[in-house]
């Protein structure tokens, strides 16, 4: 398609009038080069995002190839550009909690002319967008960590999601290194018999779940490993495994606890709101995980509306761009049918 002019192409230097999307999560990043109708012109997907390990800057740098490569499976040639490749940048980013974190990522991406103009968002309101096409709503995301965000018309919730230290529970890190400390603490009479020790042990072809620790300790089984120990505990879960099954009714638990949360801070708790719900652990459907979710929400927040997010994450961010272009002209319906469609087919 080069660069001469067509459905907002134009030859040279000159950019595309759309939105450039990028969804960076812990385990994944999705870009995605869309046009203002909403036509899906090139993608990418690469590895996870990971500023708060080693900085705004190198994570940044990344993104470079995925960009490169959305903008070649256009047939846009990257390097022959002399100036910002789109109208509008949106950048959905795991580990863009603070502000200041936004502020350095958002001057990263900048730095990069990719855009003419950027925007940073924590990664949880692309799901909340891509889940939703109304002005209200809440969103969990419950994947390698947990994270919540809700919006009211102008006004956005959110939490810190740091982890344990801002009050932060579940996701895949934390029911791994759960599942894990029950296993260890049943092999040495600690605690309960649980099935998980034995299942550990033998996912990962050791001796025990104590052997997988010291794997762990020395390098040759990762943190990030661990994470296979998930479905282990579901596995284990459903077959009624009480250890198994407190670790699922904890996380059914931290998920309503948070969206619970966001609904009261938005005075949204006594009308019917839909609740967003993405990311790997709840995508997987585990029937306890959301009976107990369900039942919670039922005492706590009986209006809320829980359904699971299938579009993928980078609708939303695309969308979030797309908001912003269509603000005033009102062609924003079309061309979010075209989108959703394109990524509907695939």
């Amino acid at each position: 398609m080069a660069f001469e002019s067509l459905g907002g192409l134009s030859r040279g230097p000159a950019l595309v009038d759309g939105v450039l999307a990028i969804d960076a999560g812990n385990s994944k990043t999705d870009v995605a080069l869309v046009t203002k109708d909403g036509e899906v012109l090139g993608t990418a997907r690469g590895p996870g995002f990971a500023p708060q390990d080693i900085g705004a800057e190198p994570a940044v740098a990344g993104l470079a190839p995925l960009v490169a490569h959305a903008m070649l499976s256009a047939d846009l040639d990257i390097a022959s550009a002399l100036g910002p490749l789109t109208t509008r940048l949106i950048g959905c980013l795991a580990n863009a909690d603070l502000p200041i974190e936004e502020e350095r990522l958002g001057d990263a991406l900048r730095s990069r002319r990719w855009s003419e103009e950027v925007t940073v968002a924590n990664d949880t309101f692309a799901v909340l967008r891509a889940g939703t096409a109304g002005s209200r709503g809440v969103a969990v995301v419950c994947g390698a960590g947990i994270n919540c965000v809700g919006r009211r018309d102008q006004e956005t919730v959110r939490f810190p999601a740091l982890g344990t230290i801002s009050g932060d529970w579940g996701g895949g890190g934390d029911l791994a290194l759960a599942a894990m400390w029950w296993a260890t603490r049943a092999e040495d009479g600690r605690g309960p018999a649980t099935a998980l020790a034995h299942a550990i042990a033998r996912h990962f072809e050791h001796p025990s779940a104590q052997a997988v620790a010291e794997a762990v300790r020395l390098g040759t089984v990762t943190e990030a490993d661990l994470h296979q120990i998930v479905p282990l505990l579901f596995a284990a879960a459903d077959s009624g495994d009480p250890t198994a099954r407190h670790l699922v009714v904890r996380q059914a638990e931290e998920i309503g606890g948070m969206a619970t949360a966001a609904l009261r801070r938005l005075d949204l708790l006594t009308e019917p709101t839909p609740l967003l719900l993405g990311g790997g652990v709840l995508a997987a459907g585990h029937a306890l995980l959301f009976q107990t979710l369900d039942s919670y929400l039922t005492l706590h927040a009986p209006l809320a509306q829980p359904q699971v997010v299938t579009a993928p994450p980078i609708v939303g961010a695309a969308l979030l761009g797309l908001d912003r272009l269509h603000r005033s002209d009102g062609t924003l319906a079309a061309a979010e049918r075209r989108l959703r469609d394109h990524y509907a087919r695939r």
